[in-house]
């Protein structure tokens, strides 16, 4: 146990030298490290919220509107179903969960069941002899497509906000239907609510010009119209224009596979790009109604409405408006994070200030010097000479901690100080065990070079032990844990694996380092 190859003194040497190198670039601003050529690690600790300030923000899904939209979709496809060929029934509902009908005709039941059927799938179906049909959405499926809404929305909220280069956000579930978000350094959250809050349901819609101002006036639209209004606003906040446009959708949102705002004419756009169903789709409307309006449709708002002037069969186009540079940035994000299936709506919204931030920095760093500087006392008192090489150790431990948290750019967070500490004092901990050990083999009479063999030999297993049982209630913690307490789980993973680094080859080394150059007839401890 005594004797170190070269192979491994290099190796440990390597070790320290780039967890130094990766520790530097914590003690210089971010400004400074950005002029630093690119071959340079410039990776730094990110401060959690509670660290550098930001924004807290609980959103609510409002997931029964999907499945209220789920099933006005299912009424509407049975209506279209039993259009061609036509099929009498009466009294189309929605009732709870369940969509009801009564045929007319009891000729026609058989062929009306079939249909229904086919395009309520996953759902309970069932019929009388009178013609009555229910077509249940059962528990089991509410619950079902909820969970998958609050996945998917946590999803697209994450893809959004990763757009606006917010680092190390939080966003996770929280209970049945919320989601918390928690954004470091953002201290003005209005423009990522404006963001997040957005669905983004955009479709291509035709503009019915045959419709009468009388009509729109009266409210006498036909089945398939609805009255939208424009996004431009008059300076009295109301839309400038409505436009009576189509329900029947010609090609959604879904089929986008890219956005990006730009400009045309010197104007910002948005320019975007389709699936190849959404690109055929989109040729095929565009080349059969040359001359119409086309609305773009988002969130029930219209957006433009351009008149076709050609068959757009490339799969690509712009979107232009009354944009600004930001407003067009914004849409484009929305556009590529995609639509949110169900609405959110702000329950708790709180902002922790950057000077609460800097107060817990400061007490952080009081707490982590005075931990280090009085360990460093205790152990040099006890310990001696061996004290003084456990301190060497325990420095490059703090060192290597530091190092590997901005490799991995891992958040620091209060609680992730707390690991930090903890990490030192089982680092400690270790080097106690080792040179208790020496002691008792000096005790019993054995050599200085037997009884340091006999200590390190004897106290690595139990070191390697303990700190493994810490290693797994910390895997733990993480794996079901969220927020601060996954901080001081990462902490508390790296400097525990750290301090076995440190305490079993470091100060290991350095023992071995003085004991061929001192030839010690008695050990000083």
């Amino acid at each position: 146990m005594m004797h170190f190859q070269r192979w491994k003194i290099i190796l440990i040497v390597a070790v320290l030298a780039i967890g130094t190198l990766l520790a530097v670039p914590n003690l210089f601003p971010r400004e400074a490290l950005d002029k630093l050529p690119g071959w340079m690690p410039k990776g730094q600790i990110t401060l959690g919220l509670d660290l550098q300030g930001g924004s807290h923000l609980l959103y609510q899904v409002e997931t029964d509107e999907v499945i209220k939209h789920q099933l006005d979709d299912l009424a509407d496809g049975i209506r279209q179903t039993l259009a061609n060929p036509r099929v009498g029934y009466q009294n189309l509902r929605i009732a709870g969960n369940a969509v009801e009908l009564k045929l007319t005709d009891p000729a026609q039941f058989e062929d009306a069941k079939e249909r229904i059927r086919s395009i309520a799938v996953g759902m309970e179906f069932s019929s009388a002899d009178d013609g009555s049909i229910r077509v249940l959405m059962t528990d089991q499926a509410i619950r079902a497509r909820k969970v998958q809404v609050i996945a998917q929305s946590i999803e697209i909220v994450r893809n959004r906000i990763d757009e606006t280069g917010v680092r190390e956000p939080t966003i996770v579930r929280q209970g049945d239907d919320r989601i918390l978000i928690q954004l470091p350094g953002v201290r003005d959250p209005e423009a990522i609510k404006n963001l997040i809050g957005t669905t983004a349901q955009m479709s291509f819609r035709f503009v019915d010009e045959s419709v009468s101002s009388d009509q729109i006036a009266s409210g006498n639209l036909p089945p398939g119209d609805e009255l939208l209004p424009s996004t431009e606003m008059g300076p009295d906040g109301t839309p400038l224009r409505h436009y009576v446009v189509q329900k029947r959708i010609m090609v959604s949102g879904e089929s986008l596979t890219d956005a990006q705002a730009t400009f045309q004419d010197a104007q910002p756009v948005v320019s975007f790009r389709f699936d190849s169903i959404g690109a055929k789709r989109f040729g095929d409307a565009t080349r059969d109604n040359v001359g119409r309006l086309f609305a773009i449709v988002l969130d029930n708002k219209v957006i433009s409405a351009p008149v076709i002037r050609d068959a757009i069969t490339g799969g690509s186009g712009v979107i232009s408006g009354s944009f600004t540079t930001q407003s067009a940035n914004e849409l484009a994000i929305l556009l590529r994070g995609g639509a949110l299936p169900a609405p959110l709506t702000v329950l708790e919204e709180r902002s922790v200030g950057a000077e609460l931030g800097a107060d817990s920095i400061a007490a952080g760093k009081i707490a982590s010097v005075m931990g280090l500087v009085l360990i460093c006392v205790a152990l040099l008192l006890t310990y001696g000479l061996f004290g003084v090489f456990a301190n060497i150790a325990l420095v490059f431990n703090f060192v290597l901690l530091l190092g590997a948290m901005s490799l991995l750019q891992a958040t620091l967070t209060l609680p992730g100080i707390a690991g930090m500490v903890l990490s030192l004092g089982m680092a400690v901990d270790a080097n106690v065990l080792i040179h208790e050990r020496i002691r008792e083999e000096v005790r019993a009479g054995r050599s200085p070079i037997n009884a340091l063999d006999a200590g390190y030999r004897s106290a690595s297993g139990t070191i390697m032990d303990s700190n493994l049982t810490v290693i797994i209630s910390a895997v733990f913690l993480y794996l079901f844990g969220s927020g601060t307490v996954k901080g001081f789980a990462v902490t508390l993973i790296i400097g525990t694996v750290v301090s076995m680094f440190t305490a079993v080859m470091v100060a290991r080394l350095f023992t071995v380092m003085w004991v061929r150059r001192a030839r010690p007839q008695r050990l000083p401890i």
